[in-house]
């Protein structure tokens, strides 16, 4: 029965414009379909037990999300950051405030772009692609991480820091993840190894250089004019007053 209540939508384009998911996929129309922001939403974002745990923005934005047959944890990153500065704007409008050089500069998030993509590379919708490391030829196959990778990837981290609190694997562990073969291997335990024991600094950078090249994702970069006229380009941070301006 259609509700008696009107509640505002609107669509938001993907910055992978779905082109890795699979067909059967709702998000495989490069776009899905996000609600305003309303009291209920409010009470989440105040929800105590969400803020402490860390899931207070992944519980928001499923709610916003009308489809429900789509998961946070199956939204590529940058796929999962376009609907939050999305949800953002739907709830508190376009201008954000933030500090760059001890100057208050406002932002309309409205305006900023989703990354250009290069559409040969995303032809058969298979999130894996192919990469030549330069300085030992090693051939790898890789994958875009997803939010449930994310999620995974954290976890490890700290599950690491707790049996040893001087553990560093930030690099190593995101790298484990996104690589999905070496020359043909492709059992997990040789991919760790091989990041472990035998990937070379220069083709780790190499290699996560060229992730980010393939990486749909929204541009956060916002230039600015300070008062003696010279244009500076800076990453827009994203503080606890982005979903709490009352902050």
């Amino acid at each position: 029965m259609e509700s008696k209540f009107k509640l505002p939508t609107e669509s938001v384009e993907l910055p992978s414009k779905g082109f890795l998911y699979p067909e059967d996929s709702p998000l495989a129309s490069g776009a899905l379909e996000m609600k305003y922001m309303t009291a209920k939403e409010e009470d989440i974002l105040t929800n105590q037990n969400f803020i402490k745990n860390g899931t207070v923005i992944d519980k928001l934005l499923q709610s916003l999300i009308v489809d429900k047959n789509i998961k946070l944890n199956e939204l590529l990153i940058g796929d999962k950051n376009a609907i939050m500065i999305a949800a953002r704007v739907l709830a508190y409008g376009k201008d954000y405030t933030v500090t760059f050089a001890g100057e208050k500069v406002t932002v309309d998030l409205s305006k900023l772009d989703n990354k250009e993509l290069d559409e040969t590379l995303y032809n058969d919708r298979k999130n894996e692609f192919k990469f030549s490391l330069p300085h030992t030829d090693n051939q790898v196959t890789f994958r875009l991480l997803t939010h449930a990778d994310e999620k995974n990837i954290e976890r490890e981290i700290e599950g690491r820091k707790k049996l040893n609190k001087d553990s560093s694997t930030q690099v190593t562990t995101r790298l484990s993840y996104i690589i999905t073969s070496v020359n043909g291997l492709a059992e997990k335990k040789d991919i760790r190894e091989f990041v472990n024991d035998y990937l070379l600094a220069k083709d780790s950078r190499a290699l996560r250089e060229y992730y980010n090249t393939v990486s749909p994702d929204i541009n956060i970069q916002h230039t600015y004019t300070n008062d003696a006229g010279r244009e500076e380009v800076f990453e827009i941070p994203i503080g606890i007053d982005f979903f709490w301006p009352d902050l």
